[in-house]
């Protein structure tokens, strides 16, 4: 049994915090991976868990092998992909978190695309609403809608997201539109809980350029943008939505649009992965399937088109 096989059994121990885990993870047995990780130690003379009963604890020993072990796999993983690279083979899993909004969304048609020209390369996309932390969670890349501001990652900028208030023509008929950013606090607001902004939207003056921020309340207040979208169409308030989400509502009257001068622009859709020295063949082609998908879509939309118009 070859040494990489029993490095990679001891961190799986450990990232699962133990040989149970480790052995639903990997699909090997209990036993298999104890053997593994007791082999490994009788190589190199050093004890490097700690067992209990019900938990494991990493020697001192442990905590340095295990850095420097993990530093190289990932080091091996990349020489791997620099020859797969090499020969144009781009092969493997790459683990995608994104908003379950964009997938949802025909913008989630991009994952399909991919999936559908790229065969030797599989999809693992988990849609889910939060921001989640790609290290610890093991993700390779997300695909994020916001205006970003986490510099510890890597980001590239896929195609620009605009942001709308939009309401019902009932409720701008009852209450009137309005025309100031500084008139909504007066308004009832429905409010998106996952959005980074939550009840504290920001306008940007056109003529100062300063923003203007104001705090909405409301009765309803979901952590789903296409149940926001739903309460907007109700009545039930003003509404802050990606212009994507409600670009039919709009086409079709449902909802209107307002204090458009005010909106900020800086916002994107963007593909965010963690620092590494060398990214990935197959992530490299997804990023860029994905940005040149959206210029596509973009292109599309411009001849009034959707995006998932397949004329």
């Amino acid at each position: 049994m070859d040494t990489l096989t029993r490095m990679r059994a001891f961190i799986s121990v450990v990232e699962n915090e133990g040989f149970s885990a480790a052995a639903r993870k990997t699909g090997r047995s209990k036993a298999l991976l104890s053997k593994y990780v007791r082999e490994l130690e009788d190589e190199l003379g050093a004890l490097l868990i700690n067992r209990t009963t019900r938990q494991i604890a990493l020697t001192a020993a442990g905590e340095v092998y295990l850095s420097r072990a993990s530093a190289i796999l990932s080091d091996l993983e990349s020489l791997n992909e620099e020859a797969r690279e090499a020969t144009g083979e781009a092969k493997g899993t790459i683990r995608v978190s994104a908003a379950r909004t964009f997938g949802d969304a025909e913008l989630g048609l991009s994952l399909v695309d991919f999936a559908k020209e790229h065969p030797d390369i599989g999809l693992d996309i988990h849609l889910d609403d939060s921001f989640v932390n790609l290290v610890e969670e093991g993700f390779d890349v997300a695909i994020r809608m916001t205006r970003l501001a986490d510099s510890a990652m890597i980001a590239r900028r896929l195609a620009s997201l605009d942001f709308a208030i939009v309401a019902s023509p009932e409720l701008l008929q009852r209450l009137g539109r309005p025309n100031h950013p500084s008139q909504i606090a007066g308004y009832p607001a429905v409010i998106d809980s996952n959005s980074r902004m939550f009840s504290n939207w920001v306008f940007r003056d056109p003529q100062t350029k300063e923003t203007i921020p104001v705090t909405v309340s409301g009765q309803f207040t979901a952590n789903s943008p296409v149940t926001v979208r739903a309460a907007a169409i109700a009545g039930l308030g003003l509404a802050l939505s990606p212009t994507f989400v409600v670009r039919r509502d709009l086409e079709s009257g449902r909802l209107v649009t307002v204090l458009d001068d005010y909106m900020p622009s800086e916002a994107g859709i963007y593909a965010v992965f963690p620092h590494r020295r060398h990214l990935p063949a197959r992530v490299r082609l997804f990023v860029d399937y994905l940005a040149n998908w959206f210029k596509k879509c973009d292109s599309r939309r411009l001849q009034g088109l959707s995006c998932d118009d397949r004329t």
